[in-house]
């Protein structure tokens, strides 16, 4: 049933045809690609373009999904932040691979990156968090982000309690708050093109470098 009866969700499609990607336009490198499609994000005017989804794994293996910021991305890999004791935070310490993916519609591209993620170092994370807004810095004590809690109100208190707690203070970084580097095994830019015949480029990691390999859509 479709979430609106007049809707047919079947039939929701539109074509493709703002540009196209060829290996000869690619970059030497998937992160100076990253860096030129993710300008031409920002410069187009995208909502948070550095919203990405992150996928990881339980040790049952259930794959689980959610959209974080993007905070840094150099060669070393992508940088985030969250909760430790969230449940991504904790598949990922049970189990380092993870992929991302931008989801970049307006422009008819993504983005995905497979990889494994690496714990960020303190002094890193707490540099981060010095830098957040005060109200964030202060949520981060009250959430213990993917645990159950009674209700609305419940939340609320917590921040209540955080805010007295440190009304004269700065605030410390939680013991449970951090971060992770994820480092890109593979990078996959895909491009809409007309009758879904769309572009696919995926860089790999070698011994010797990149390799980049067309798949078909």
């Amino acid at each position: 049933m479709s979430p609106d009866p007049g809707v047919d969700i079947a039939a929701l499609r539109r074509e493709y045809a703002n540009a196209g990607l060829t290996e000869s336009s690619l970059a030497p490198d998937p992160f100076a690609m990253f860096d030129r499609w993710f300008d031409e994000a920002h410069a187009a005017g995208l909502y948070e373009p550095n919203a990405m989804v992150v996928s990881t794994v339980s040790a049952d293996g259930r794959p689980s999904s959610r959209l974080v910021l993007l905070k840094g991305v150099s060669p070393a890999g992508f940088v985030f932040f969250t909760n430790l004791g969230s449940r991504k935070g904790a598949e990922l310490a049970a189990d380092d691979r993870c992929a991302l993916l931008f989801p970049w519609h307006p422009l008819e591209r993504q983005v995905r990156v497979e990889g494994r993620a690496t714990p960020l170092p303190r002094e890193d994370v707490a540099a981060y968090f010095a830098s957040r807004p005060r109200g964030s810095q202060l949520g981060a004590h009250a959430s213990h982000q993917s645990r159950p809690v009674a209700d609305r109100a419940e939340l609320q208190a917590s921040y209540d309690e955080q805010s007295a707690r440190f009304a004269d203070r700065d605030v410390p970084v939680p013991d449970e708050w951090g971060g992770f580097r994820v480092s890109a095994e593979t990078v996959e830019f895909w491009q809409g093109r007309p009758g879904r015949m769309h572009d696919r480029l995926v860089y790999a990691r070698t011994d010797e470098g990149w390799s980049v390999t067309r798949l078909a859509p």
